[in-house]
């Protein structure tokens, strides 16, 4: 057993998160938690993480369990390196390996310092004997799968998105038996994602884990808990599964309820005769229609969140881009890119982190100027922005009054007219919490509200960027199908394949030299479509003629580089120099164990000749990997 949970518990004033949550984690289980944002998703992981069980609960989780956690804001050390921040934590292992990185640092300052020399010696001798390189190389090549190339870099100069992964780094790489993933994708490219869900899928031990990502969470887990009206139900399956069983359950509760109704309804009837009939009431059947009226009271009928359709009239001229250039720092974040919106418009927008997705919406919301090209939006057009990152003037504004400042109501397709205290009610905020200080609102319930504010200005085009971080799965669903009604044009830059598929007509792909490529379909067709466009590609390289050698092809790059007077590298370049460096470390790691080996063979010289001929073939492979990198590195930055 990795972890028992009863009956825990969370409240806060007279609000209850959750109550009576149970279930079981073994070896092997991996856990999905789902939930509408509010429900204490994020505070249950922080109690398991903390080994609290709340009021009244029970958390039995073995000594010898060892646990990693990684929160939606973790902690750091602003003036420790990233990898001082990846080898953090009390194990003997995590230890050595931070006094073996400030050991190497050492010596490279002061290389004739014998002292210094000697302690290095003494540690790698350490490493060793504990086989500690694989962890070392292991955390670099996950660094540098996540985009963290410069490990020497202080964690106080990276930005929010870099720490959260490099956070995440860390948690992958250190040992443990129970992984705790608090929204492990958010901020993160399809590849990335991509890349996680096969390093969670490989991962023995067992996960306990949030995410919005629906793909993510059908691929990676095998076992769902919901928290549904303050209740935990634990579902065996990933979400395709748990959304069957899901409704199955709601199927009978709403039987076993309106049975419940109807018997009320024939006690209420008996109960209620006249006053000689009452006198000859049995005690019993008294005291059991009491019973029945509170169980009837307690029936908490199914709250979904609804959106209606609101928008104004579009004009001929919607929205046009042309020739539109991005230009900064000496990057090409855009290039003459050039295109008209139609009316109804479906558009997601992907691209790798950092290739200006959001820079984009900002030029389309006017936010932002462009370094190139023009930009006209035609006057009936009325855009409603939800930015990736939501901004609240005055935390201490009420709910009600953040939503009123937008809108006072909003008038529905069919003419009805809805208050803003209604359309708080849509979005599951009841009347008492319409008066909480936004800054009381937990992170994802803050974005439902920014949503909703969004919506209320009745906007005629949708500028959606990231609309799927942190925002739960049962108000993406509930956003889709606004979307399928919504008689405007939308764009929306995300990492969340499913949302993709479901309402995109069009991919626009950024790619890392400021171009945009279309394609046509939902992200599922993108795929595809750049699958077959690589392979068409490594067939015409295969096609060509080979160099003589492995070094000469190589020069020959390098030169044909130089004389192009190449100033970046391209996108699929980026990736083989992440690759390499990957590739890289692993080598350098075989070499050290090797080199271990082959001090153990003693007078085996049959074995020490086959280790000697390995270690040849790895030197070589390194070698060529190493002058290859060199060559792109120069073209890097």
């Amino acid at each position: 057993m990795i972890l028992s949970a009863e009956n825990l518990s969370y409240s806060y004033g007279a609000r209850t998160l959750f109550a009576n949550v149970s279930f079981n984690v073994e070896e092997g289980d991996k856990y999905g938690i789902i939930g509408v944002n509010g429900t204490g998703k994020s505070t249950l992981l922080r109690m398991i993480a903390a080994h609290e069980a709340g009021e009244g609960g029970k958390l039995e989780i073995p000594g010898n369990i060892v646990m990693e956690y990684l929160p939606q804001n973790p902690d750091y050390d602003a003036e420790a390196t990233v990898l001082e921040q990846i080898f953090s934590g009390a194990s003997p292992l995590m230890l050595l390996l931070r006094r073996y990185e400030l050991a190497v640092e050492k010596a490279a300052e002061q290389p004739e310092n014998i002292q210094l020399q000697k302690q290095l010696l003494d540690l790698q001798q350490q490493m060793d004997e504990q086989f500690a390189w694989h962890l070392e190389s292991e955390a670099k090549a996950v660094l540098t799968q996540l985009g963290i190339t410069k490990l020497q870099q202080k964690m106080g100069e990276l930005s929010g998105g870099q720490r959260k992964r490099v956070a995440l780094a860390g948690v992958l790489v250190r040992p443990s038996d129970l992984l705790i993933l608090d929204e492990p994708t958010n901020h993160m490219d399809n590849a990335t994602v991509a890349w996680l869900e096969q390093q969670l899928l490989k991962r023995k031990g067992a996960l306990l884990m949030v995410t919005h990502d629906r793909y993510f969470f059908d691929r990676v887990v095998n076992r769902t808990l919901e928290i549904d009206g303050g209740r935990g139900y634990v579902y065996a399956g990933n979400y395709s599964l748990f959304l069957q069983k899901r409704e199955e359950r709601r199927v009978a509760e709403a039987g076993a309820a309106q049975k419940l109704r109807n018997i009320y309804r024939r006690e209420l009837a008996w109960i209620s005769r006249g006053a000689e009939a009452r006198r000859t009431k049995k005690k019993d059947r008294v005291e059991r229609f009491a019973q029945i009226e509170s169980e009837v009271k307690n029936v908490q009928t199914e709250k979904n969140l609804e959106m209606s359709s609101v928008s104004s009239r579009l004009g001929k001229t919607i929205i046009e881009l042309k020739n539109i250039s991005m230009k900064y720092d000496g990057i090409d974040y855009l290039k003459n890119f050039s295109y008209i919106l139609l009316r109804n418009d479906r558009v997601g927008i992907v691209g790798p982190n950092g290739a200006g997705k959001s820079t984009l919406m900002d030029i389309i919301a006017g936010c932002c100027r462009p370094t190139g090209g023009t930009l006209t939006i035609g006057q009936t057009v009325r855009i409603g922005y939800f930015a990736q990152h939501s901004e609240f003037p005055d935390s201490n504004m009420r709910v009600l009054e953040y939503i009123k400042e937008a809108n006072n109501y909003i008038e529905t397709a069919d003419g009805q007219r809805i208050s803003a205290a209604q359309m708080l009610e849509r979005f599951l905020f009841p009347p008492e919490l319409q008066w909480v200080p936004v800054n009381k609102l937990s992170g994802g319930e803050q974005r439902r509200l920014y949503l909703l504010r969004v919506l209320m200005t009745a906007p005629n085009v949708l500028l959606l960027d990231e609309p799927t971080n942190d925002l739960d799965i049962p108000t993406l669903s509930v956003l889709e199908d606004y979307l399928d009604s919504f008689a405007g044009a939308v764009i929306a830059v995300s990492h969340d394949r499913y949302f993709l598929d479901r309402f995109a007509q069009k991919i626009f792909a950024l790619e890392a030299d400021g171009h945009v490529q279309p394609y046509i379909g939902g992200y599922t067709d993108y795929e595809e479509a750049l699958r077959l466009k690589n392979q068409e590609a490594a067939i015409n390289t295969k096609d060509k003629p080979i160099a003589k050698s492995a070094a000469d092809a190589v020069q020959t790059k390098c030169v044909a580089q130089e004389e192009a007077a190449k100033k970046k590298l391209t996108y699929a370049e980026r990736l083989e120099l992440q690759k390499l460096e990957q590739e890289m470390a692993r080598s350098e790691a075989e070499l050290k164990m090797l080199a271990l080996e082959m001090n153990s063979c003693g007078s085996n010289y049959g074995k020490l000749a086959e280790l000697t001929k390995q270690q040849e073939q790895a030197q070589a492979q390194l070698d060529a990997m190493e002058e290859r990198w060199l060559c792109l590195s120069e073209f890097a930055e």
